[in-house]
């Protein structure tokens, strides 16, 4: 059985916090804002996971309510999203992402973002495509509020 998902996320641009995207820290002036570390990138893939396999979303299975993932590192609930596909005997056959944000240039940080989320899934690096892309500057991501991740996922069982 093939399955595939869709997912995304947005998170606010603030001051004060460090930016996370895929798993690394982006060497920026602002961060994102949420409960957990706020990683977009990891979001959306683990949005993505969890809809392919009818497990509800990000949201459902790791509440912000829940003190648990207060500063979460997302890499964490990527891990745990896999553990729950895992248990339902699917596997990732391939991830395909976007991560649209003016600021900052993400296109030097991909290759270590595809090494990092890959070595925590378990997969091939070559399983996991990550693109990125501006607004040319319109709406929130293009006035630098916020930035929006989306992912394409197949899953087999």
């Amino acid at each position: 059985m093939i399955r595939v998902g869709f997912g995304v996320d947005v998170h606010r641009l603030v001051e004060g916090r460090d930016l996370w995207i895929g798993g690394i820290k982006i060497p920026y002036d602002k961060g994102l804002d949420g409960h957990s570390d706020a990683d977009v990138l990891i979001h959306a893939i683990c949005d993505a996971l969890l809809g392919a396999a009818n497990l509800r979303d990000i949201g459902y299975q790791f509440p912000d309510t829940s003190g648990e993932f207060k500063n979460i590192d997302s890499k964490i609930l990527l891990h745990r999203t896999n553990e729950l596909l895992k248990e339902r005997g699917y596997r990732i056959g391939n991830i395909d992402a976007t991560v649209a944000a003016q600021a900052p240039k993400l296109n030097p940080h991909i290759p270590t973002m595809q090494q990092t989320m890959a070595q925590v899934l378990g997969i091939d690096y070559d399983a996991l495509s990550i693109k990125a892309t501006t607004t040319e500057k319109l709406g929130y991501e293009g006035r630098g509020e916020g930035i929006t991740a989306y992912a394409v996922v197949l899953i087999e069982k």
